[in-house]
């Protein structure tokens, strides 16, 4: 049992002075003791409660589980395959086939700070429509899953994201009732081999399957790169603010209904 240091003691008992090595356990013979010529070890409980205590504060609470969705959509047309982790730290592994999609999926993870899996096999010897298509419902699908009952987090993203001279607001509620608004004018009708279209078509998917009303305004923007990769990243932090968790709340469902579930 070892030696307790004698500023830590209650003023009585630290009228015993030690040498600088006091842990050798060697006292000053030329100081004046009280009680029985003994050293004092480590007090009984009842004096523990009037010792100094340090490092005492809040005990974290433990971490929760990963909240991961896990999805296989197969059809005539396509087979794909989703892993969310709401929880990870913005990895992107992501083959569907169509490169500018590839592209815009990598930004969902990266500035949304999630781990996201898409692998993806689709008629694009047709055109993108299924492969685009099937993708987002099934990242839509992931979510819903991966946000379970939805108790604790923040419910409502909103942001607005600029990239060169394009600007683009998002606001969002994870509401479980799916609705898009969306105001995007893009001026070409491909970006690469991506039809353009399309871009409307994937969160229309993505907010069928996920139960999530989504608002997308463009607030300026000419070239359609800049438009539709602004719309993404935007998207993306929104979906961050409203997934994570609120420490006031206390984990309760952040809806006066007490319930939100997808309709």
């Amino acid at each position: 049992m070892g030696l307790l240091c004698p500023n830590s003691l209650p003023a009585a008992i630290s009228r015993v002075r030690y040498f600088p090595s006091y842990q050798s356990g060697v006292p000053d013979p030329t100081f004046r003791r009280f009680g029985p010529s003994r050293f004092y070890r480590r007090p009984p409980p009842s004096m523990a409660a009037f010792l100094p205590h340090e490092n005492i504060g809040p005990v974290a609470a433990p971490k929760s589980p990963c909240r991961i969705g896990d999805v296989k959509r197969v059809t005539k047309e396509t087979d794909v395959y989703v892993n969310v982790n709401l929880d990870g730290s913005g990895l992107a592994n992501c083959n569907t086939g169509i490169p500018f999609l590839d592209h815009m999926l990598d930004q969902l993870a990266s500035h949304g700070l999630f781990d996201l899996h898409v692998k993806a096999a689709g008629d694009i010897h047709i055109d993108d429509h299924h492969t685009n298509e099937d993708v987002a419902l099934a990242i839509g699908t992931a979510l819903l899953q991966a946000l379970g009952d939805r108790k604790g987090i923040y419910r409502f993203g909103h942001f607005a994201a600029p990239l060169d001279e394009a600007a683009i607001e998002v606001i969002l509620d994870l509401s479980g009732r799916p609705h898009l608004s969306y105001d995007l004018i893009i001026p070409t009708e491909r970006v690469g081999t991506y039809d353009t279209q399309l871009v409307e078509h994937f969160f229309q998917s993505l907010v069928n399957t996920s139960g999530m009303t989504l608002h997308i305004r463009q607030l300026a923007g000419k070239n359609s790169h800049h438009i539709i990769e602004a719309t993404f990243k935007a998207f993306a932090r929104a979906l961050r603010q409203a997934i994570e968790y609120d420490s006031r709340r206390g984990g309760s469902v952040p809806s006066s209904k007490g319930v939100l579930s997808r309709s």
